[in-house]
C-alpha cells in the first residue's frame, strides 16, 4: 500500500512539474463603448493575446463601464476584483501629481512632446504602480486638446471675459489664468450651453467636436493640441505573476504592439476629425505663435505648482520637456 501512494504521488508530482502553469480566463473591464478606438484596440489585444498564447490565457473584455464605474476601475483592479482594466490616468491626480502630468495644459504640446512625456513618466508610474500592486503593460493616448470658440481670436488677451467649459479643476485654473470665466458644464449639455451663451468656448479634442456636431452651435476651432490624456491598461500582480514566465513575455511583446497600434489610430482620428469639422463649415486654424506664445504664457503658474507637488519627479519632467522642445525648435 506504501509503495502504491509513493507511486501516485510520484505521479502527481510529474504532472505538477510538466504542467505548472494551468490555462487561464481573465476578466478586463474599461469604461468606454465599444465604439470608440480604445475599446476596439482593447478587443485587437484581447484577441492577440490569445492568438499568441495558443488559449493559454483568454482575456474576456467588458467594455461600457458594464463591470466598474470609470473612477472605480484602478481601486477594482488594486483590491484584485478583476485582473486587467483600462484606467484614464489623470483620472487619479489626487492619489499622485504624477498621474495629471498629461492634463497639465502646454506642458506637452503635439503627439511628439506627448511621447516623450510618457517616455520621461513612464519609469516612474511602473515604479508608483509596483507599490499599488499593478502591472502597467501599455499605454495609449487621446486626441490632443484644442480650442473651440465663437469667435476669432489672435493673442491671448482676446479671451478676457469668455466664459470657457471647464472639465476639472487643473483647466478650470487655466482658463481663469487666460483671464476668462471657467463654466462648469457636462459634455452632454454642451451643445445646448453653446446655443443659450451659457459659454462660447471650451477646450477639447477635434473628434469630440465630430461627436457633438460642433459646427452646428460653434464656428472656430484652434487646433494645437495643448495636452493629450492618456489611458492605462494594467494589470493585477498577482495574477500576473500566476503566469508562467513565456506567458507574461508574450503578452508583454503583444502589448507594446498594443501601444504603437493606439497611438498611431490617436494620430490618425486626430488628422480625420480636423478635416471633419472643416467639412462640417468650421473654421480649422492653425494658431499663430504668438498666441500659442500667450497661452504658455498664462500655463506657466500652473506647471510651477504642478512641479512643487510632484517633487523630485516633477522637476526631473519640466527638465526634459524643456531641453527636448529646445532641441526640436
Amino acid at each position: 500500500m506504501r509503495s502504491l501512494h509513493k507511486m501516485v504521488g510520484a505521479i502527481s508530482a510529474s504532472l505538477l512539474m510538466s504542467t505548472p502553469f494551468a490555462a487561464q480566463t481573465w476578466n478586463m473591464a474599461t469604461g468606454y463603448p465599444d465604439s470608440t478606438y480604445h475599446t476596439e484596440n482593447v478587443r485587437w489585444f484581447a484577441d492577440k493575446v490569445k492568438e499568441a498564447t495558443n488559449g493559454e490565457l483568454v482575456i474576456e473584455v467588458h467594455s461600457g463601464a458594464s463591470m466598474f464605474k470609470a473612477t472605480e476601475l484602478k481601486r477594482a483592479l488594486r483590491t484584485g476584483q478583476v485582473q486587467l482594466v483600462e484606467f484614464v490616468l489623470s483620472m487619479h491626480g489626487n492619489e499622485s501629481p504624477l498621474y495629471e502630468a498629461d492634463t497639465i495644459p502646454f506642458l506637452a504640446v503635439g503627439e511628439a512632446e506627448a511621447a516623450k512625456l510618457y517616455e520621461v513618466q513612464k519609469p516612474m508610474l511602473a515604479e508608483r504602480f509596483k507599490k499599488e500592486g499593478i502591472v502597467p503593460l501599455y499605454s495609449v493616448l487621446w486626441p490632443g486638446n484644442g480650442l473651440y470658440l465663437s469667435h476669432e481670436i489672435n493673442r491671448g488677451s482676446d479671451l478676457a471675459g469668455a466664459k470657457l467649459r471647464a472639465h476639472g479643476p487643473i483647466v478650470s485654473k487655466f482658463i481663469e489664468l487666460l483671464g476668462a470665466v471657467s463654466v462648469n458644464v457636462q459634455f452632454v449639455e454642451v451643445p445646448q450651453a453653446f446655443s443659450t451663451g451659457v459659454v462660447q468656448g471650451m477646450f477639447s479634442a477635434a473628434s469630440n467636436g465630430v461627436d457633438l456636431k460642433a459646427w452646428e452651435f460653434v464656428s472656430n476651432f484652434y487646433n494645437f493640441s495643448a495636452f493629450h490624456p492618456r489611458n492605462v491598461v494594467a494589470v493585477n500582480a498577482k495574477a500576473w505573476n500566476s503566469l508562467s514566465e513565456d506567458t507574461r513575455n508574450k503578452v508583454m511583446e503583444v502589448a507594446k504592439q498594443a501601444e504603437e497600434r493606439g497611438w498611431k489610430l490617436t494620430a490618425e482620428l486626430h488628422e480625420k476629425a480636423a478635416v471633419a469639422l472643416a467639412e462640417g463649415g468650421m473654421k480649422v486654424h492653425q494658431p499663430s505663435d504668438e498666441l500659442v506664445a500667450d497661452l504658455q504664457k498664462a500655463s506657466e503658474q500652473l506647471v510651477t505648482e504642478w512641479v512643487q507637488r510632484a517633487g523630485a519627479d516633477g522637476e526631473l519632467i519640466l527638465k526634459e520637456m524643456k531641453a527636448f522642445r529646445e532641441a526640436n525648435n
